[in-house]
């Protein structure tokens, strides 16, 4: 049964019904959803032949489908301009700047605000803070992302934590 819901969840992300926040799905994801659809047997025949041999492919199509699954990107995003250490925009256009750019760059994303401070000699600064967390994404997608952001957010950069991860869309135990 686990095997019939991980193949499930690759098909659904190989065929784009589920985005996790990637863009829709392109030619090659529906190929790739046409190809484990024609080799995939029932869920019967799927039970009677779950053998350890049979499991190796199951894993390499859910890596192709789902990305870089196994890291999980945090971006810290100041909204201070580097040069005048004041506010590029009001925390709400803030928000909707940087929602604009996440939704263009991966069709979705997962966002908390927050205060940073640093000192500078004896003078501590302080600036609202957008915390972004993105999965089933790139690195390039994420530099991408982070390039646009430090330039409309005029920053002289962007803190970008790379994080192993295990991802997993729980539905509920199964009736």
């Amino acid at each position: 049964m686990k095997r019939f819901i991980a193949l499930c969840l690759a098909l659904i992300m190989a065929m784009g019904l589920c985005s996790c926040g990637r863009p829709a799905a392109s030619a090659e994801q529906a190929a790739l959803a046409d190809r484990i659809a024609a080799e995939t047997p029932a869920p019967a025949e799927a039970a009677e032949a779950a053998a350890p041999a049979e499991a190796a492919p199951v894993a390499a199509v859910e890596t192709e489908a789902a990305g870089d699954a196994g890291t999980q990107y945090v971006l810290y995003l100041g909204t201070n301009d580097k040069d005048t250490n004041t506010p590029v925009f009001t925390q709400a256009e803030a928000q909707e700047k940087a929602r604009e750019i996440l939704v263009r760059h991966f069709g979705g994303y997962t966002m908390q605000e927050a205060q940073g401070g640093w000192m500078d000699g004896d003078k501590l600064y302080q600036e609202y803070t957008l915390v972004i967390y993105l999965s089933d994404t790139t690195e390039q997608a994420v530099h991408a992302a982070a390039d646009e952001l430090v330039k409309v957010f005029r920053q002289s950069s962007v803190l970008i934590q790379a994080n192993p991860t295990q991802t997993e869309f729980y539905s509920g135990a199964a009736a």
